[in-house]
């Protein structure tokens, strides 16, 4: 098994200022890896400079879903500039699907076809998943699982985000056991006490909140995950998010792979 690679998600930094500013934080804590957004990926010779610049990597990226469906040259080459072979597509209210069979069967077969269409430039598209998904449906299933099935012989990936899948209301260490065959990525974030941190919208850094992450970082890795990204949706101090986060999980890292 490889040594999972761990990295950090630039919208958790996006209050520090600049890219430069951010990708500088990031080093800073002690990433050598981090994940980009879509407007990075607009500005791919900025990004890769900036990356270099602070001896920073980024196998992954997040993507909005028309610009990897409208874009495919630009999308294609930004990522052959900077190094991703990897992108999710998050889970937002641009391209969210009915909370139907239907609507999560069309969802699934539009990003396997995408997943298609990249895969010969080496580039591997994956959903990333939040809230939506795991409700059960009319039909008494859930839109995740007729997503993934709709897109039953593609490429598609998956990229975990156990801390949404907590605020689900469902189980995260069950659905890693069950899509283990396209789990390839997760992302490590963590959820304060009910009713704590109501200023960082609930989150908490990571190993302060109420996730067991020791368990739950070991069955990711077993289940396939080989990047970890860390993430905090709103964090009041995004330096030191970073800084702690980093010291919790490189005890988890040295035991790794």
């Amino acid at each position: 098994m490889t040594k999972p690679t761990l990295s950090l998600q630039l919208f958790s930094l996006r209050e520090l200022g600049s890219l430069d500013a951010q990708l500088s934080a990031a080093a800073r804590a002690g990433f050598q890896s981090v994940e980009p957004l879509g407007h990075h990926l607009r500005e791919a010779d900025d990004l890769g400079e900036a990356l270099a610049r602070h001896a920073l990597t980024a196998p992954t990226a997040h993507i909005g879903f028309e610009f990897l469906r409208d874009e495919p040259g630009q999308v294609t080459g930004a990522c052959q500039a900077c190094g991703i072979t990897q992108l999710f597509v998050p889970q937002s209210s641009s391209f969210l699907p009915p909370e139907t069979t239907g609507g999560w069967q069309r969802l699934g077969a539009e990003l396997g076809r995408l997943a298609e269409q990249y895969r010969p430039h080496g580039i591997s598209i994956g959903y990333h998943n939040m809230t939506a998904g795991f409700a059960l449906l009319s039909t008494a299933r859930y839109g995740f699982e007729v997503m993934f099935e709709a897109a039953r012989g593609s490429p598609l990936v998956w990229q975990a985000d156990i801390a949404w899948m907590s605020r689900a209301g469902v189980d995260p260490a069950e659905w890693l056991q069950r899509y283990a065959k396209v789990l390839v990525s997760a992302h490590v974030k963590d959820r304060a006490p009910e009713g704590a941190n109501a200023d960082e919208d609930g989150w908490a850094d990571v190993g302060a909140g109420t996730l067991m992450w020791p368990s739950l970082w070991r069955l990711a890795l077993a289940k396939g995950a080989r990047t970890l990204v860390v993430e905090h949706d709103s964090p009041r101090k995004p330096f030191e998010f970073a800084q702690t986060s980093f010291a919790y999980l490189s005890r988890f890292m040295a035991h790794s792979g």
